[in-house]
């Protein structure tokens, strides 16, 4: 699952690292570009949902030999694009696909571990995603320039069916255990503060690991005139917050248990910063911004994560993990427009101010609905 997380990101951010060389090549704007990110956000906010009910009902081996098999014939078929509705339907078949990751991701984890063990567990299975955001820059940059961008999604292809072939020889028997026999009622977890409270914190909480990690290499291209070859150098320094973020913040949720407000209240700290990102110098110090406000959004990840497996019990793993990652989804997939908007008339300062405002707010709407839900340590038989 670790692995898998690792190559969604690749596959993922291959795009976002590659921007400024694509955008040029086919003449596509900025705010188209926001656009072509919505559809994978959409995609992803509907298929997240949608793959955790498939994964708890069906099991993590099948389900996600369908859903990777989905998103590498579209990461591939990303070389043939070269408008922006191709662009845009393959970025949606990728979002659809990649929704199972993390609900799988969590599914297991949660069947596996016990609840001491859980937060450096699921820092383990998602940070493939932190750390895929991580060495894109340093491994597609180089592929893209001796083969083009084409050639560089068509290794990403190749990636995903390496995968496939691992996973179909390792997992034999993984959900003998595991598997429903009969799917979770969802009728009424929809009525439950706990899982708003829980969508407010990742879904607007962590909108700061979207935003930079689909933006800042327009935004640092644009402002320092950075390279692409230079992009491709730095660009991982932003996600190593996200991947430090999601293990520090995993292990101190393991000894300290229950004070989840402490926690959050200090993970929103982080960002706050990021409102200030324009007015910063020099690149140097924007980079470190970028890495503080990815930091803390990991921590909203991951304690809002450790926070709702206390609330419900564990059947409902994939379908709560996959309501977290699709609230992201969501807000991502309106934001991201909308920034991009802003960026083409050079609106970087209320660009970081908003995103922002609305991971504050996201914190604020959790601390208000949090203080109505009882958890505790849910029964490990659940």
């Amino acid at each position: 699952m670790w692995l898998v997380s690792l190559i969604s990101y690749i596959d993922r951010n291959t795009l976002a690292i590659l921007a400024p060389v694509i955008l040029a090549e086919t003449h596509l704007n900025a705010e188209q570009y926001g656009f072509i990110i919505s559809c994978f956000s959409v995609a992803y906010m509907i298929g997240n949902p949608v793959w955790g009910f498939v994964l708890d009902r069906f099991g993590v081996r099948r389900g996600m030999t369908a859903a990777v098999s989905v998103w590498t014939v579209a990461s591939a078929a990303h070389a043939l694009a070269g408008s922006f509705w191709s662009f845009g339907i393959l970025r949606a078949a990728l979002g659809a696909g990649e929704g199972a990751a993390f609900p799988g991701g969590f599914r297991t984890v949660n069947s596996t571990l016990s609840l001491s063990k859980r937060g450096r567990g699921l820092a383990i299975a998602y940070s493939g995603g932190s750390l895929g955001a991580m060495v894109t820059p340093l491994i597609v940059t180089p592929i893209a320039a001796a083969f083009g961008w084409r050639g560089a999604f068509v290794f990403t292809g190749i990636l995903g069916a390496l995968w496939l072939v691992f996973w179909q020889a390792t997992t034999r028997g993984v959900d003998a255990a595991a598997v429903l026999t009969e799917p979770p009622p969802l009728s009424a977890i929809w009525k439950k503060p706990a899982l708003w409270a829980f969508m407010s914190a990742y879904g607007l909480g962590a909108l700061p690991l979207g935003f930079i990690l689909y933006d800042s290499s327009l935004y640092l291209h644009a402002r320092f005139g950075w390279s692409q070859a230079t992009l491709g150098k730095v660009l991982w320094i932003p996600p190593f917050g996200w991947e430090v973020g999601y293990f520090i913040w995993g292990a101190i949720v393991d000894k300290v248990g229950q004070r989840f407000r402490g926690l959050m209240f200090a993970s929103i700290v982080f960002i706050l910063p990021l409102a200030a990102m324009h007015s910063l110098p020099t690149g140097a110090l924007v980079l470190l911004d970028m890495f503080l406000a990815m930091f803390g959004a990991a921590g909203l990840v991951v304690l809002s994560l450790n926070w709702v497996t206390r609330a419900f019990p564990r059947g409902y793993s994939g379908f709560l993990a996959g309501a977290g990652a699709g609230s992201w989804g969501a807000v991502v997939a309106l934001m991201t427009p909308w920034f991009g908007r802003l960026f083409d008339h050079g609106g970087y300062t209320e660009s970081f101010r908003t995103a922002t405002v609305i991971s504050v707010l996201g914190y604020g709407i959790w601390r208000v609905l949090s203080g109505r839900v009882q958890t505790g340590r849910v029964d490990e038989a659940s």
